[in-house]
């Protein structure tokens, strides 16, 4: 699976301004009322006014650090398992429970590639490590149960990514 997407905003979508080192930016990754994929910034403080039109597939939020100028632009907009993955475990990020499904179905999709590595539970037992084979980054990831219910979930939010996502009814739209 791979699809442009647009880079990190270098300013807040809510409010125009500028990101600066350190702040503290929310993301959504949305699939627009035509079909398109969109990323949008926003400075944390301003996340509650950032309510873009589409079904938000994810969420999460990162501390913001300036592009390195030697950092290769048109391989960071293709969007992969493998950049996707790390987008979202980036342990500056703060997942939300729908990330942090994401992430581990994508940890699983990545190992049995052999990009991660696994290297066992931390102490407390509610996390699997992993490793990036080409990076040697560490990555601690939820040790979400593999349930139905969490499969069918992930198939919602990747189906949201790759197109064929009809909003599933709710329980007040039920007849």
């Amino acid at each position: 699976m791979e699809m442009n997407l647009q880079p990190r905003a270098l300013a807040c979508f809510v409010s125009g301004q500028p990101f600066s080192e350190g702040d503290r930016v929310m993301s959504l990754l949305v699939r627009t009322e035509t079909g398109q994929i969109a990323r949008f910034d926003a400075l944390e403080a301003n996340a509650g006014s950032l309510a873009p039109d589409g079904f938000v597939a994810c969420s999460w939020v990162q501390v913001f650090k300036p592009r390195p100028a030697e950092e290769n632009a048109e391989r960071a907009l293709k969007l992969t398992a493998d950049t996707l993955f790390q987008a979202l475990a980036d342990p500056s990020s703060e997942p939300t429970p729908e990330t942090a499904r994401l992430v581990r179905f994508l940890a699983l999709l990545l190992e049995r590639k052999r990009i991660l590595r696994p290297r066992g539970r931390t102490p407390d037992g509610e996390r699997e490590v992993y490793e990036h084979a080409r990076t040697k980054q560490v990555y601690k990831v939820a040790a979400i149960d593999l349930s139905p219910e969490f499969f069918t979930a992930v198939r919602g939010q990747l189906s949201v990514l790759v197109g064929g996502a009809e909003e599933q009814p709710t329980a007040a739209a039920a007849p």
